[in-house]
């Protein structure tokens, strides 16, 4: 099951008696797991009914036991184990029984009065356990989003908390707080707060609340880099750089432009209208040919150089202990030097 599938199952039919939620995204597991728990517990107290507990810190016979007590003053129970893959260690051929096989056993006959959630990073689809989980339809991946999906979960997510927002703003956000959909996620509710109730969430919103950095700066930076002039591209630098998130969010913000400038290239060379190349980079109408007069004055051979350095800036920034801003500098240097 996919976390939106899971979702409509527990609206449709309620939880079911066990769930292993997998992934790489913890804020969609976390989701997933809070509404299992929802719809598990409704209004009963969660102090006599509930059971929370982490692989490895407790015995598995603990969790069994758990899982078998009868709900008190309730229709069901809920116990959540998360970190199960640490109880996915050594041969999964061995014959001794571990935890995970412990648990197997109670997944081939679980109590239809309990609500049993395993929460695991990863297991070994070669354990009974993972067999079980998929054949019975009742494991929960939760990958990551896939980047060209995100802006729709943003543009989502603002419509959940009452806003409506462009789809080029709903892209600017994905990229400059993405892939991870916790920052994301961080980022929407701020400029939630921030607009106020109902009101759109605008670039402008984007621009005081998350990064410092516009559009128009961006493409601004993008400019300066076209022409070489390196003067030009350190005065914005200082005018944009913030150094309470490194400048990730900024180098976000270039990314953003000019990956918009090679999906625009990447469409005219197979033949697509400048019309159709625009809307292919993720740029309304009203915007297109802003976009047009920016690309011809960039070369494709450019851009593809450009997006590389961006992401050795990427990871620079994130590992190296020179300071940021003398990383972006360089970064800057690089982006105006000719081609060799």
């Amino acid at each position: 099951m996919t976390p939106d599938s899971a979702m409509k199952q527990l609206r449709s039919k309620g939880p079911l008696p066990l769930y292993v939620v997998t992934g790489d995204d913890s804020f969609l597991r976390d989701q997933v797991v809070a509404a299992i728990r929802a719809a598990s517990l409704g209004d009963a107290v969660a102090d006599f009914n509930e059971d929370k507990f982490t692989a490895g810190e407790v015995d598995v016979e603990r969790v069994v036991s758990a899982a078998r007590t009868v709900p008190m003053m309730s229709s069901r129970r809920f116990v959540l184990v998360r970190g199960v893959e640490r109880w996915d260690v050594g041969d999964s051929e061995k014959k001794s029984v571990g935890p995970l096989d412990a648990l197997a056993a109670y997944a081939a006959s679980p109590i239809a009065s309990t609500c049993v959630v395993l929460c695991a990073s990863k297991l070994d689809g070669r354990r009974k356990l993972s067999a079980l989980a998929k054949k019975g339809d009742f494991v929960v991946t939760c990958d990551p989003i896939a980047r060209n999906a995100l802006p729709k979960w943003v543009v989502d997510r603002c419509a959940a908390l009452g806003h409506t927002v462009e789809a080029d703003v709903a892209d600017f956000i994905a990229e400059i707080a993405g892939p991870e959909l916790a920052y994301v996620s961080d980022a929407v509710e701020r400029l939630s707060l921030y607009v106020g109730e109902k009101a759109p969430i605008t670039e402008q919103a984007v621009s005081e609340c998350v990064v410092r950095v516009r559009r128009a700066d961006t493409w601004a930076l993008v400019a300066a880099v076209g022409a070489r002039d390196l003067k030009a591209a350190l005065r914005l630098l200082v005018d944009v750089y913030d150094p309470r998130d490194r400048g990730l969010l900024l180098l976000g913000a270039i990314a953003w432009s000019m990956r918009q400038l090679a999906k625009y290239h990447a469409a005219v060379s197979v033949g697509a209208s400048s019309e159709e190349a625009a809307q292919k980079a993720g740029v309304p109408p009203f915007r297109a040919r802003e976009l047009v007069m920016r690309a011809k004055s960039v070369q494709t051979r450019d851009v593809e150089r450009w997006l590389i350095t961006l992401a050795e800036t990427d990871l620079a920034l994130k590992s190296s202990r020179k300071p940021p801003d003398a990383i972006l500098e360089e970064m800057l240097i690089r982006l105006c030097a000719k081609a060799a």
